[in-house]
């Protein structure tokens, strides 16, 4: 039975670094998932063999039950799964289109539990989940609301599943960084360029989340600013703290 790891969102951003990081482990394969096929081969051109690319739409439900196909197909022992494919966009909530609020929902919220469920019964004792949440989980954020509320829900669903699958030895955790330097984040706004307090590189944060994976916690937490973030949003109200974040955004609207 091979050993392999899934990675989600694979081909830009933090997807590249969790593949590149997780070819150091134990494992055959890296079935690496998205939806642009030229640059899942390329991410095989550059970590070799060990790369399975898969084209799927995690939007799609068919692409979903093909990927269950897939699974029930090669029967691996799933070791990692990595649901990193995300959607976002800073902009007021009356402007998101029906179709937009969807495919974020879908891909967010969706996709991740999904997967999941299709990739427990594949896994065993050791086997680890990481769910890419976000610091904008631990309260309400306005302009990017839609974007926090379905990070908020992949950190409670991703710590109370881990309590679930706790007696299987399955770890599940939540990775929560702040600003992340990837292509995702927009450099300039109306003309303004943007500032990103406490921005790390990508490589810190899928360490950092490897490593908590690794010990069993259920979030992984990844710089002092957002450790000092999470600790703050307990304290203050969250008025306040949305107060402080509309402060932080208001050159940008």
């Amino acid at each position: 039975m091979k050993r392999i790891a899934i990675v989600t969102g694979a081909s830009g951003g933090m997807g590249q670094v969790f593949v590149r990081e997780l070819t150091k482990e134990d494992i055959d394969e890296i079935w690496v998932v998205g939806r642009n096929e030229k640059r899942l081969l390329m991410l095989k051109n550059e970590f070799g063999e060990k790369i399975t690319p898969i084209c799927k739409d995690l939007t799609k439900n068919a692409d979903l039950l093909s990927f269950l196909e897939l699974l029930e197909k090669q029967n691996p022992s799933v070791l990692w799964l990595v649901n990193n494919a995300g959607i976002a966009r800073m902009a007021p909530s009356r402007e998101f289109s029906f179709s937009e609020i969807e495919q974020i929902i879908d891909v967010n919220c969706k996709a991740p539990a999904i997967l999941i469920n299709f990739c427990v019964p594949f896994m065993e004792k050791g086997a680890k989940i990481l769910n890419i949440s976000s610091a904008s989980a631990f309260q309400p954020v306005p302009y990017i609301n839609l974007y926090a509320a379905t990070k908020a829900f992949e950190r409670s669903y991703s710590r109370a599943l881990n309590t679930e699958l706790k007696s299987n030895g399955i770890t599940v955790t939540a990775v929560c960084p702040g600003w992340v330097d990837t292509d995702m984040l927009s450099k300039e706004i109306n003309g303004k360029k943007v500032r990103f307090p406490g921005l790390v590189a990508p490589e810190k944060v899928v360490r950092k989340a490897l490593k908590d994976a690794k010990r069993g916690k259920d979030m992984s937490i990844c710089s002092f600013y957002v450790k000092c973030q999470h600790l703050n949003v307990k304290l203050l109200p969250q008025r306040l703290t949305m107060k402080i974040w509309l402060h932080g955004i208001k050159n940008y609207l």
